[in-house]
């Protein structure tokens, strides 16, 4: 395994973390809710009245912020080595493990494990320990990822 120096960039890495543990302290300051990407879109598709506005410009900043980021950036072209299949296959298992695992690596990982839930630090570890094996399966046992 080696680092691509070329594409470590530990300042924005840095301001991107910082931005998202201020959007999440933000977000539940302004309505007590957590920042789990995933229930924040699931409520969208079962609206409760006085509910959907905040969900929706979180949503949209979400969409929006890449857009914004490019404006004022170089962005590396990305490169995605997977066909349509296997990306719609893994969107399934994504929102087929959030549903089980009551919540996505936002939700768990971010806000959970800030707040020192016992619950969400096994959920983050089973998150960490499926992506590191599916990983392995797919790309050295199944021969399907490309280079490792």
């Amino acid at each position: 395994m080696t680092l691509d120096t070329l594409h470590f960039t530990p300042w924005t890495a840095l301001a991107g973390g910082l931005l998202i543990g201020v959007a999440a302290v933000w977000l539940m300051l302004a309505t007590g809710r957590i920042a789990g990407i995933s229930g924040i879109a699931g409520g969208l598709l079962r609206p409760r009245a006085g509910d959907v506005g905040w969900r929706i410009a979180f949503v949209v900043g979400l969409m929006a912020a890449p857009w914004a980021y490019r404006a004022v950036a170089v962005v590396p072209a990305a490169q995605i080595d997977a066909s349509a299949a296997m990306l719609v296959a893994a969107g399934v298992l994504v929102g087929f493990g959030t549903r089980l695992g009551s919540g996505c690596t936002s939700g768990h990982g971010v806000c959970g494990l800030s707040r020192l839930s016992w619950r969400s630090l096994v959920a983050t570890l089973c998150f960490m320990a499926m992506g590191f094996l599916t990983v392995f399966v797919v790309r050295h046992a199944l021969n399907l990822g490309g280079a490792a």
